[in-house]
């Protein structure tokens, strides 16, 4: 059988169109954002100037910026909010705490009850915010047992992407492709509705995270291994009169016990001076040295140096300066979306006169370290990023109260702020309310998120700090790409090549490699984009086949889901990518198997839910 011809010149520019947009989404060193205004931009202008009739109506391009007022996107930026409630308030951190605690008695069960409840929030939560919660965990975990991270790390991290499939909100991506669905015609699918097959395989998924995947993980020595969960950089400055003043670089190496790495050598404002063992100290130099808070302390102490407030270049760490305070404490705070620090500098918000705490070190989530040739009071921050601090103890237990920053690994409690359980209830409640059809989810999520904010949860400035630039372009893009492969005919040109290539399979194989070529392009490209596309494209192929589109528009959702195989194919696969020291082959090798495992299950229980 010929594959057929697209159906019009617009289709055609719209498959183009289509290609370099997974193009751009696919590139790194492209910001989402930009990629998605250019698609966006580039659908407005051709068909404002190529307008196109669909069904006697002519699409107008003003149309295509639809996606920002749909409400799909108002209900993931309103979810967004509540979950950031959520964070802001402090109610997740209990949950930390018992995880932590159980973790040194039983770890083989703590690992299974660290999975489960890692997918059981997930379904409810942005799963970005629960990575980053248990990850410190976990990689404290493994210095106290023994147990590598590499072996919990990553099972935690897809455990928190199998419990985002069961859902209808468990994802931005089920929510557009439920959305995208209903706007075509089909019956509004509601928020448990799949809840039954994602369970049923969830169930195997967790239990081969469990058993298996940490039995086949190679070891990797993490880059935050040692005393403390990360390893930091910082600039040690060299006093005047201290026991380093006039001593080459090896000299002063070995008043460490050699156990120093120096990066470099900073004389001068911007003057970096390659680290050569016969370097001469001058009394004013800073050496950047990476390592743990409390070897970075010791080695302050051995060479009579003072470690640098990186934040504020007008402060030598002396005798005078606050940090030596009795009362003073070691503590790191996360960035996390929604955070003032997220997209800004140190310098920028005046860090240490607004928070009162001193910054010691950074740690770059997500890649690897590399030289330092900027003042980390200057590198702009982002989700992941970790900063440590050190003030006094009044000042990290209050900014861990008003929930303003997140903070890590302080000596003292996370305390359970007084509204948690407030936020926890809301929360319940707009899940509720969907659930039960009382409101549809993004009126029930807009009135949560406005409730939290009005009772104190959360301030309007953490409400649109909560809200993603990035996310909501990549929507809205999505979004209006759907609707130009749809009234295109596109996507019914597509459907038809599909089942060509298909021959004549039966429909359950059909499915089954709709779902699969999802899975494989959700690993490559943003999944948001993978959805809506596939969406329209798989109910067109259910049209042809005379069949119930719904277990179509299912396994588009689930294919999309499956971002197992790469680092790239999700956010929170980076942030552990790093953490754990993993390698790109490493997720291959784990998420290549749960791939198939998640696959091969949904292509056969789909076609039995509904009589395929």
């Amino acid at each position: 059988m010929n594959m057929p011809l697209p159906p019009n010149m617009h289709s055609v520019a719209v498959l183009i169109l289509t290609v370099l947009a997974l193009v751009l989404f696919s590139r790194d060193h492209i910001p989402l954002e930009s990629s998605s205004l250019i698609v966006i931009v580039a659908l407005a202008v051709g068909f404002q100037i190529w307008p196109i009739s669909f069904e006697g109506q002519v699409l107008r391009a003003v149309d295509l910026f639809s996606g920002f007022g749909h409400e799909a996107l108002i209900a993931v930026c309103a979810l967004m909010i509540a979950g950031n409630g959520l964070i802001r308030t402090g109610a997740l951190e209990p949950v930390g705490h018992f995880l932590a605690k159980i973790w040194i008695k039983r770890p083989k069960l703590s690992l299974l009850l660290t999975l489960l409840v890692g997918a059981a929030t997930s379904a409810f939560i942005n799963n970005v915010p629960i990575v980053v919660l248990l990850m410190p965990i976990l990689i404290s975990v493994s210095m106290r047992t023994g147990i590598p991270a590499s072996s919990i790390l990553m099972p935690m991290g897809f455990a928190t992407l199998i419990g985002g499939m069961t859902t209808t909100i468990g994802t931005s991506t089920n929510l557009l492709v439920v959305s995208v669905a209903a706007d075509m015609g089909l019956r509004r699918i509601q928020m448990f509705d799949f809840l039954a097959p994602t369970m049923i395989i969830g169930f195997f998924a967790i239990a081969y995270l469990w058993l298996i995947a940490p039995k086949i993980t190679p070891f990797r020595e993490p880059p935050l291994a040692g005393t403390s969960p990360r390893i930091f950089k910082s600039h040690l400055a060299i006093l005047k009169k201290s026991k380093s003043e006039g001593k080459t670089l090896s000299e002063a190496i070995k008043l460490t016990g050699g156990a120093m790495k120096v990066v470099s050598v900073e004389r001068g404002a911007g003057l970096f001076i390659f680290p050569l063992p016969d370097v001469v100290l001058h009394a004013g130099d800073h050496l950047v040295i990476q390592d743990t808070p409390e070897r970075l302390k010791e080695f302050e102490t051995r060479l009579g140096g003072a470690l640098y407030s990186l934040g504020d270049e007008e402060a030598l760490l002396d005798d005078s300066h606050p940090l030596r305070a009795q009362d003073q404490q070691l503590a790191e705070i996360v960035v996390a979306e929604g955070s003032s620090l997220y997209g800004a500098t140190l310098k920028s918000i005046r860090f240490a006169e607004r928070y009162g705490l001193i910054t010691l070190a950074l740690h770059h989530a997500g890649r690897r370290f590399e030289p330092l040739t900027a003042e980390v009071g200057d590198i702009v921050l982002n989700v992941g990023d970790v900063l440590l601090v050190q003030g006094p103890r009044e000042h990290i237990v209050k900014h861990k109260r008003s929930g303003e920053l997140l903070v890590l690994d302080a000596t003292t409690d996370i305390p359970f702020a007084r509204k948690a359980p407030l936020a926890i209830f809301l929360m319940l409640s707009i899940v509720i309310a969907a659930a039960t059809g009382f409101l549809p989810i993004a009126i029930s999520a807009s009135c949560g998120a406005l409730i939290m904010i009005l009772t104190g949860c959360l301030s309007w400035r953490d409400a649109t700090r909560a809200l993603s630039v990035q996310v909501i372009m990549i929507v809205a893009a999505s979004l209006a790409m759907g609707v130009a492969i749809l009234k295109t005919g596109t996507a019914d040109y597509l459907a038809r090549c599909f089942v060509v290539m298909m021959g004549d399979a039966n429909p359950r194989l059909i499915l089954s490699g709709l779902m699969l070529l999802l899975a494989i392009l959700t690993n490559v490209v943003s999944n948001n984009a993978a959805a809506v596309i596939g969406t329209p494209i798989g109910i067109s192929i259910a049209h042809q086949l005379g069949l119930n589109p719904e277990p179509f528009v299912l396994a588009v959702l689930f294919g999309a889901n499956m971002s197992f195989i790469t680092p790239m194919a999700y956010k929170t696969n980076l942030l552990i990518m790093n953490a754990g020291g993993y390698t790109f082959s490493d997720f291959v090798r784990i998420g290549t198997p749960l791939t198939v495992l998640t696959w091969l299950g949904f292509s056969i229980i789909l076609p039995l839910m509904y009589g395929i």
